[in-house]
């Protein structure tokens, strides 16, 4: 079948293949199909450090994650939503966690879980999409085009296989100037209206005189498509461990778990199957939650609990898993007041977690005070880039002071483990 560049090029933009798609396409080394059937191959290789990043968009009220249930201050402020102490699963004498998180507690009394405490950044901006930015791109003093994983690719000059999202469209931490991670929707690609199955493979190929940004677009897809159908197959071929609740979560079908379960089932298969990525990223959305509050926002602390603490039990079973760490952010948290719509507004400061075999479980940072206030908001405590910077050394191995940009320096948390 043959397409006009119009036609063509409308097709490639309706199924997801962006820019940074196809700038990485044509970054050189192995192509993503090439790399999963290569998965594995090398017995003699040892298993590399890996990062998953999980992103909670919508701004994640930490203090009702976290909650300080001894604090006179949180039960004033929010007394419809303040969760009474006998309930909340107590950490210490002072924080615990959100009722439901009942397997984050687990992996807590296990020291395979950190907290740290009051994560953000300077000058808080409240907007969704700002906010987000600043903690992809690590820039909060001004916007800028690259995510400081997209930098570390650039720096590396890694194949675009070195970075991985399972989310709908590539995030912005991945993409970098010369090199972009990949990205895999878990939902399947959706072709637009007109378009046949049959016709999907002949557009995965160049075609004579066209522009070479298009024909880079078309390689890009054409890696997507068979990306697709091998992450289709590992899944099919490699099984977890028989028994316990995780096996179930991560081999029930799409409709029987969460997209964040789905995400974190295909990260497994591929650490499982020996894929060399370094970085993978994945998401769960829906935590904007201005009016009532308490049931959804149980809601999705429910799936993140369940998805992470089967994850991480699931990755302690081998070798290639034990070398994985999971970082949990949002872009903000919330104000400390509930409103009057029994909901909490866009804030500031909140937790981060860390998860894993090699995690130095506990605190770390300070616990923002909830009366010493900025503008009714939290002030934080712990830079952002701090946290990210930590893995920067300790998981890519890499400098952070070159990825986290030239006017910031960062300072190592005690998170990990030293081998």
């Amino acid at each position: 079948m043959t397409m006009d560049p119009l036609t063509r090029r409308r097709f490639l933009l309706a199924s997801g293949v962006t820019a940074g798609a196809a700038l990485a396409a044509g970054a050189g080394g192995m192509g993503l199909a090439q790399l999963l059937r290569s998965a594995g191959q090398d017995p003699a290789a040892a298993p590399s450090k890996k990062l998953v990043l999980v992103t909670l968009y919508g701004g994640n009220d930490g203090l009702n994650t976290l909650v300080p249930y001894t604090d006179p201050a949180y039960h004033s402020a929010r007394p419809e939503l303040a969760y009474d102490p006998g309930k909340v699963l107590h950490l210490d004498d002072a924080l615990g966690l959100n009722p439901v998180m009942r397997g984050m507690k687990q992996l807590w009394d296990e020291k395979r879980l950190a907290v740290v405490l009051g994560v953000g950044y300077p000058r808080p901006d409240r907007s969704h999409f700002r906010s987000m930015d600043i903690w992809q791109t690590a820039s909060p003093a001004e916007p800028v085009t690259t995510g400081w994983v997209g930098r570390w690719l650039d720096g590396t000059k890694a194949a675009p296989e070195a970075a991985v999202s399972f989310e709908p469209v590539l995030p912005p931490v991945l993409a970098g100037e010369t090199r972009a991670g990949s990205c895999v929707n878990v939902g399947g690609l959706e072709l637009p209206p007109g378009i046949s199955a049959d016709a999907v493979a002949s557009l995965g190929r160049g075609e004579p005189g066209e522009p070479e940004l298009q024909a880079r677009a078309a390689r890009a897809y054409g890696d997507l498509l068979r990306v697709e159908q091998l992450v289709r197959d590992a899944e099919q071929h490699q099984s977890p461990t028989p028994g316990g609740v995780e096996e179930q979560i991560l081999t029930t079908g799409p409709g029987s778990r969460s997209v964040l379960e789905t995400q974190l089932a295909l990260v497994a298969r591929c650490v499982e199957a020996g894929v060399p990525t370094r970085v993978y990223s994945v998401s769960l959305d829906g935590f904007d939650t201005h009016a009532m509050e308490r049931a959804g926002h149980e809601s999705l602390l429910t799936r993140l609990d369940r998805a992470l603490s089967a994850f991480v039990a699931r990755m302690a079973r081998t070798e290639a898993g034990r070398q994985v760490t999971v970082v949990v952010y949002s872009e903000f948290g919330r104000r400390v007041r509930a409103n009057a719509s029994q909901g909490t507004d866009h804030g500031t400061a909140g937790p981060v977690f860390v998860l894993g075999p090699t995690v130095a479980g506990g605190f770390h940072g300070e616990q923002p005070s909830l009366t010493d206030l900025d503008d009714g908001d939290l002030k934080a405590t712990v830079d952002f880039r701090d946290v990210f910077g930590t893995v920067l050394a300790s998981v890519l191995d890499a400098d952070p002071d070159r990825y986290l940009g030239s006017d910031y320096r960062a300072r190592p948390l005690p998170l990990l483990t030293v081998d």
